[in-house]
């Protein structure tokens, strides 16, 4: 039997409003005169969420030869909730300029809290990679970081999705996982079943091998997949995830979980579509726009490798710089050491939202995250437009 809800009668359920309405009034009368500037709802907040943080690095561990794990503590002792797959947002000062830059946080949110809390991010050095390449030559234990966290929505949540839950990665991908995988060993989303599906070239390419082989042999519940595209001493499965890997492995009404590169979000997309999987049932990260924007569907390929002259407005202070047609707007504010705030890299977080005054950008269709209003009139996001004319614009100040 379901359960009863007693109601006393509408005169009776009602009454209290007027008399709430006169103490509210009685205490408005008995106020002071002198504006209280205190809010301890918004004092709270900013001690839970403070929008600036220092973290210090307590260990760096290489997971492989392209791969570190870096340690942090935060320099205050408060580490903010966050949920498995959220990033946090780093500023570095390199030369003359400030960089921001995401980092998934690796590991579980159970280790951010306790007598001896921490969070780390995993990053994996890649050809080209600038920022990476900085932080492998130049970053030591002892050494302190701006950042602040957590962002993003890409997360499992236990009132919308299944408990068996399918994860799909690719290269360093892996890493919202991996923190989800410490969490369920850890019991901390009980009655969860984590089966993950990881792409990789080769056996050296994988990112935390050891340590995905050591949280699934101890714990039931996760099952780790390697499928590797370009290494025929491979023992195990080879070629690429497909629809009739995704289909072996899933178990009924699963939901399904993707981080990876641009290449593979495609293949992956039309393999849970040709299973009929409910959009409902999917979520993805932020999806990295290809090096080559060109690549693209929309992009004029007439104005690639064009060279073009921005002027920046920030407040009363006008600059002028050059971007390549095939560089976000955002990396040749950097590369000209104008700050601006990125977090997500690709247009679906707001926080570099400017006023493309004069000119003409391709904006990404890969998470082209603007308000409806933008995308009709001059709102557009530098981290994730390219420069495709002389263009005049004005960013926030930071």
């Amino acid at each position: 039997m379901g359960s009863k809800i007693s109601i006393n009668g509408f005169f009776r359920d009602t009454s209290g409003l007027p008399r709430m309405e006169e103490l509210r009034k009685e205490s408005l009368a008995n106020a002071s005169a002198k504006p209280d500037p205190n809010d301890f709802i918004h004092d709270l907040a900013k001690r839970l969420h403070p929008a600036n943080m220092r973290f210090q690095v307590v260990s760096i561990e290489e997971s492989s030869d392209s791969t570190r794990v870096y340690r942090l503590v935060s320099k205050d002792g408060h580490i903010p909730v966050f949920h498995c797959g959220q990033y946090m947002n780093l500023r570095l000062k390199i030369g003359n300029g400030v960089l921001t830059r995401p980092y998934t946080i690796s590991s579980a949110p159970f280790e951010a809290r306790g007598e001896n809390p921490f969070l780390e991010i995993t990053v994996h050095r890649k050809k080209g990679g600038f920022v990476p390449d900085y932080l492998f030559k130049n970053l030591k234990v002892g050494d302190t970081l701006d950042g602040s966290m957590p962002f993003g929505n890409f997360y499992w949540e236990p009132l919308r999705d299944s408990k068996n839950i399918v994860a799909i990665a690719g290269g360093s991908g892996i890493t919202p996982f991996y923190s989800m995988a410490k969490e369920v060993a850890a019991g901390k989303m009980r009655g969860c079943k984590l089966t993950i599906l990881y792409g990789s070239a080769k056996s050296d390419d994988i990112v935390l091998k050891n340590e995905l082989e050591q949280l699934s042999s101890t714990c039931w519940d996760i099952k780790i997949v390697h499928v590797l595209s370009d290494d025929p001493d491979w023992p195990g499965k080879r070629g690429f995830i497909g629809k009739e890997m995704i289909k072996r492995y899933s178990a009924k009404d699963c939901t399904y979980m993707f981080c990876g590169p641009f290449a593979m979000y495609g293949h992956i997309l039309n393999a849970l579509s040709e299973l009929e999987i409910p959009a409902r049932r999917f979520h993805h990260a932020i999806i990295s726009n290809p090096s080559d924007v060109s690549t693209l569907p929309g992009y004029p390929k007439e104005k690639r490798g064009k060279t073009f002259q921005i002027t920046v407005i920030r407040g009363m202070r006008q600059d002028t710089i050059h971007a390549s047609s095939l560089e976000p707007v955002a990396v040749a504010l950097e590369r000209a050491a104008i700050p601006i705030d990125t977090h997500c890299r690709n247009g679906e977080c707001g926080f570099c939202r400017s006023q493309l005054l004069s000119g003409e950008v391709y904006v990404s269709p890969v998470g082209d995250g603007r308000r409806s209003a933008d995308q009709k009139s001059d709102g557009f996001h530098p981290c994730s437009s390219w420069p495709l004319s002389d263009l005049k614009i004005k960013i926030p100040i930071m």
